[in-house]
């Protein structure tokens, strides 16, 4: 496979601020768009699996698309004014619990990226949560309307398709986590 030397950053222009709200802000520069999160420190994404190899899932409508949107658990840290300096995974500990009513013993940093490179400077922490235990009912905060599905790994493909042709919306990255659970042997493929 051929790889292509990445460019090294360039100089940077000043930006300018064209909004600013509570949660965002939209800049510009030499012609580019993006957005900004403000008034928080990461976003993290949450992999639960349970002891028998299930997949915890949320589902939720998301205004900007139109659409219910089949997702890992995920939210943002240092978000509440006085936990400024929360830590990504006490962050992911929480939203897990507060999203799927879920908690987990073993947590297992993945990896880190960009949610959406040409249009966000959000970057993501995505967690495994092995052994994930329903304690509380889930459902999200009171700005939150969110569904919790627990789908037995083998059950998983035709189950989202089901949802797809129902019209809810995938995130891509359920694929991406469901990746990594299955490299990690915290699931089991289908043979």
């Amino acid at each position: 496979m051929e790889s292509f030397p990445a460019k090294t950053r360039r100089p940077r222009t000043p930006r300018q601020i064209h909004y600013q709200g509570k949660f965002i802000r939209a800049v510009s520069e030499n012609g580019w768009e993006w957005v900004e999160r403000t008034n928080t420190t990461g976003a993290v994404v949450i992999v639960p699996i349970t002891p028998r190899g299930e997949v915890v899932l949320i589902e939720q409508y998301r205004i900007p698309m139109g659409a219910a949107v089949i997702e890992l658990p995920a939210g943002l840290a240092g978000d509440t004014a006085g936990d400024e300096t929360e830590s990504l995974l006490s962050a992911a500990r929480r939203e897990l619990l507060e999203e799927a009513g879920f908690e987990a013993d073993r947590w297992e940093y993945l990896t880190e990226g960009p949610s959406s490179a040409g249009l966000a400077t959000e970057v993501f922490a995505l967690f495994l949560a092995r052994d994930a235990r329903r304690t509380a009912p889930g459902g999200g905060d009171a700005a939150e309307e969110i569904t919790v599905h627990v789908i037995p790994y083998a059950e998983l493909e035709p189950w989202l398709e089901r949802r797809r042709a129902d019209g809810a919306m995938i995130d891509p990255k359920v694929f991406a986590g469901l990746y990594f659970a299955l490299t990690r042997g915290a699931v089991r493929g289908i043979p």
